[in-house]
């Protein structure tokens, strides 16, 4: 069976809204908001808390992000930050350096005694994503606090999923989970991975307090408790225990906040990314190089049909080279080391909504690495980033370890608008092959015409700082021949693991009222999921 045939994955149409995401079920518990009357906004807090039970290793409530959002009646763009922070106690002396590269072999800068810049208490940053969700909804929502909980108790009362996929999960980072005693004894229950059920009933691994923790977090002053109450208090005590400098005027001083989006005008449509040390400017650049050497033949035909050829893949592969190259040597121009610290691998989750009315959210969070620190909270359940990794640890450089600092991102969440897409929400997961997918999907769809299903289905390439262009190889050997002509390329699988490319979802309000949504193909847990799909 050819590769085109493996990977297809329908895009989900509705008219009465819909959440796309890495996982079915996270989406699902947005669809259920959705069909309670909710906000787009008010099913992204649903699926954000969902995807904290369901993929742990991701993301969850240890953790921080991005978002943008569209407000069809206001009319309005706007770009949430709930990024992690370093605490004001971090103490550079905290992190010796060893005179030898990282263990890791993904930065580029000396190592660090025992990797506490990468694993471990000293690794945790202040984490910012109840203080996202909450300031979100209190802009935009409708629905109580407490009902949006509800969905995340639910599958936290579950537990987490042991098929194949959750199993291999959990195997890939079974060193680091081992490491710490409270993280071994829930992810590692007798000390090894969990035996994934083959065939009859399913078979679910219990998260500890976490159930405790998302109870507490649904009353409504649970965002409050988190950063001032009873959660903090259990929290702090746990990482302080461990050895992390954070403490609770840390968690107290936290704000999640409201930022400028960049704004790109790109052929017919209008797009908005964050801005500041995130994907959006870079976004930006390579959009603009497009638009002046790509021909955009469906944009400039009206066509549909059409399709990117082999020139067109060295385009796009030319102007992610030169924007990757110039990020990661002078972003910023004071923030080298910052860019340089991308090379590390990130795990993320990313969805997007869209509701009835025609407003879509595109969201993604992250605990930076899988499973983060791999610290557990026992008292909450609660598994904490490992957002210093990011940070220089040689004192002195523009981005060294300093108290309260904010560190660069790859997250690109993002909403174009045209006449003829209407809104649309897209981003991704996948580190620094973000932002290379957001383009080439919104490239597909603006210069080619293709639909959100379309667009999801072509292959793509990616070019994100290394020194290989990877070609997806339902592709062809045309298209890295042509690419090599500048540049190293090879083919490579679409597969779950390892995710040689990024993994996107999209909703979309179109003009017409349709709203559509679209996930990654590869994985096997993704998916778009409208009111009318729920049991």
């Amino acid at each position: 069976m050819p590769p085109s045939v493996l990977y297809a994955k329908p895009a989900v149409r509705s008219r009465d809204g819909l959440a796309a995401a890495q996982s079915r079920d996270a989406a699902a518990a947005g669809a259920r908001i959705l069909a309670q009357g909710g906000h787009a906004v008010d099913a992204a807090v649903a699926v954000s808390l969902a995807l904290g039970t369901v993929e742990p290793w991701m993301s969850g409530l240890g953790g921080g992000g991005f978002a943008t959002l569209w407000d069809a009646a206001k009319r309005e763009v706007r770009c949430l930050d709930y990024g992690m922070i370093a605490p004001q106690g971090i103490n550079p002396a905290d992190y010796p350096l060893t005179g030898s590269p990282t263990a890791e072999g993904f930065f580029g800068w000396p190592g660090v005694l025992e990797d506490r810049n990468i694993l471990g208490p000293y690794s945790i940053a202040v984490p910012g994503l109840v203080s996202g969700l909450a300031l979100a909804h209190r802009t935009y929502g409708r629905l109580p606090w407490a009902d949006l909980v509800q969905p995340a108790i639910r599958l936290a009362a579950r537990g987490l999923s042991l098929d194949w996929y959750g199993a291999l999960s959990l195997l890939v980072e079974a060193k680091g989970l081992d490491r710490f005693e409270a993280t071994r004894d829930l992810y590692l229950p007798g000390g090894r991975v969990p035996q994934p059920f083959e065939e009859g009933a399913a078979v679910f691994l219990k998260l500890g307090r976490l159930i405790d923790t998302l109870k507490k977090l649904a009353a409504p002053d649970g965002p409050e408790r988190f950063y001032r109450g009873d959660i903090a208090e259990d929290l702090i005590r746990d990482l302080q225990a461990a050895g992390s400098r954070i403490t609770r005027a840390d968690l107290e001083r936290y704000q999640a906040r409201f930022i400028d989006p960049v704004e790109i005008a790109y052929r017919d449509a209008t797009i908005y990314a964050p801005s500041g040390l995130t994907a959006g400017p870079t976004l930006k650049r390579v959009l603009g190089a497009w638009a002046e050497r790509l021909p955009a033949i469906g944009h400039a035909r009206g066509m549909g049909g059409a399709k990117p050829d082999a020139g067109h893949y060295a385009v796009y592969a030319e102007a992610l080279d030169h924007a990757y190259r110039d990020r990661l040597q002078n972003m910023g121009a004071t923030n080298k080391e910052a860019a340089d610290s991308e090379t590390r691998p990130s795990c993320t989750s990313h969805f997007c909504v869209a509701d009835k009315d025609g407003n879509v959210v595109a969201w993604t969070q992250t605990l930076l690495s899988r499973f983060g620190s791999f610290v557990l909270s026992p008292s909450t359940g609660i598994l904490m980033n490992n957002g210093i990794m990011w940070f220089d640890p040689a004192p002195g450089k523009p981005n060294s370890i300093r108290p309260g600092a904010r560190p660069l991102s790859n997250m690109c969440p993002t909403v174009a608008l045209s006449p003829r897409l209407g809104a649309l929400a897209i981003g991704a997961s996948g580190g620094r092959k973000i932002m290379p997918s957001v383009a080439q999907i919104l490239s597909f769809m603006v210069d080619f015409g293709m639909d959100l299903d379309g667009a999801f289905h072509c292959p793509r390439i990616d070019v994100s700082g290394g020194e290989v262009a990877l070609v997806d190889r339902r592709l062809g050997q045309t298209v890295v021949d042509t690419i090599g002509r500048r540049m190293k390329a090879e083919l490579t699988d679409l597969a779950p693991y390892p995710a040689q490319f990024a993994n996107p979802s999209a909703t979309q309000a179109a003009p017409d009222g349709m709203k559509l949504g679209a996930a990654d193909l590869a994985s096997p847990w993704s998916g778009a999921v409208a009111p009318s799909d729920l049991a």
